[in-house]
């Protein structure tokens, strides 16, 4: 049985954030503007810098109960891999390369990680681009209109209920209600994922120069189609690292998220989206707490799937269906105790999760050490590991 997740789209939970963190000022030459294996001879996806922070529990943990309806049952550019940072006040901030990851980990840890394959969900006309973002059970789409400029795309905020729109192909999409200043619900005359395998790409913002293949958007865990943009977070792992991860015992479990498009424009929480945690990876989740491991989640997806289906207690039980849940200080975190994740926009919502993980002060601290330290942004940036 599915279980539907209540809660209004695009509520309001970030026009409470007030200054510090997430207020910095992100200098555009720090913006990853491609993929990190185009930026120089031999390299490879996992050819990234890692920050590390340690912290001493100064998250917050949540004591609420699950938190949903329903049921089923360049490496290191600085030459300086490992050198110890900030370390005023609590935790401790190191720099590494992606690589290190398996001797920063303990064997009996267990990253959990997103297996949704990222769509080529963008359709561009003449002067306009589609971006299809959710799928409902009725078949209609979330979809996002966008101008198309000379470098990408910007909002458009045009549009009427009721509207037709000629696409590529001879296909024609009739939007039928708006559902947030930016997104639409609208129903395509014809399959999507079909469509869009054919007259798609990949969705790209202005910071990334150029379109880039499908490929260069999907992460080596990608099974499940379903994702307008990619779970990035998994991107910088390779066949090889995993290996090596799993080799010194250190798990790997899967849950589904589908992301929707981001608000790169917007200062917007995430709004409802699908997911699925199995039944084999909640006994993985909590075996891993019993037996004195850390659950490390590769992704703020996942840390929303796992805080979904979390009890008071901690312990994680399988459920799919919509999760409109948001992980802030406030509610904190019951499960993970750890996150592998891109560093993130000035005022995006992304920034309470990881405050309710690792503690305000550090977070800042640590992310006045990725500016100082010219580590990059975005889905083809550099990694933040962090550690209650």
């Amino acid at each position: 049985m599915t279980g539907l997740l209540d809660g209004d789209i695009g509520g309001g939970i970030v026009g409470g954030i007030g200054g510090g963190i997430e207020d910095f000022t992100l200098p555009p030459e720090l913006e990853a503007h491609e993929p990190p294996e185009a930026r120089g001879p031999g390299l490879t996806r996992d050819a990234v810098r890692l920050l590390v922070s340690r912290g001493t529990s100064g998250g917050s943990r949540g004591d609420g109960g699950i938190g949903m309806a329903g049921e089923i049952g360049e490496i290191g550019r600085t030459g300086e891999v490992g050198r110890t940072g900030e370390t005023e006040g609590a935790g401790e901030i190191s720099h590494h390369a992606f690589t290190d990851l398996p001797h920063l980990l303990r064997p009996g840890d267990l990253l959990v990680v997103n297996n949704s394959a990222t769509l080529p969900a963008a359709v561009h006309l003449d002067r306009l681009a589609v971006h299809f973002s959710t799928e409902h059970e009725d078949g209609t789409w979330l979809v996002e209109l966008r101008r198309r400029t000379a470098s990408a795309t910007e909002p458009y905020p045009g549009g009427a209920d009721g509207e037709w729109l000629p696409l590529p192909g001879g296909a024609t999409l009739r939007l039928l209600e708006r559902r947030t200043p930016r997104l639409w619900r609208a129903r395509l005359d014809r399959p999507v994922p079909a469509y869009l395998d054919r007259y798609g790409v990949p969705i790209r913002y202005s910071y990334v120069g150029r379109d880039w293949p499908l490929a260069d958007y999907q992460t080596v865990f990608g099974l499940v189609p379903g994702s307008a943009e990619m779970p990035s977070a998994g991107r910088p792992f390779t066949a090889a690292l995993v290996t090596e991860l799993v080799s010194r015992g250190i798990g790997v479990a899967p849950i589904t998220l589908h992301t929707g498009v981001a608000s790169p424009e917007k200062d917007e929480p995430p709004y409802p989206e699908r997911f699925e945690v199995t039944e084999a990876t909640a006994r993985q989740v909590n075996l891993a707490r019993e037996t004195g491991g850390r659950v490390i989640a590769v992704g703020t997806t996942v840390v929303r799937a796992l805080e979904t289906v979390a009890t008071g207690s901690g312990r994680v039980r399988a459920a799919r269906g919509w999760t409109s849940h948001v992980v802030t200080p406030m509610s904190g975190v019951r499960v993970v105790d750890g996150l592998v994740t891109g560093l993130h926009e000035p005022r995006s919502s992304h920034l309470l999760m990881l405050s309710a993980i690792t503690g305000r002060d550090l977070l800042a601290r640590s992310y006045e050490e990725a500016l100082k330290e010219r580590y990059l942004w975005h889905e083809f940036g550099d990694l933040h590991l962090i550690l209650r």
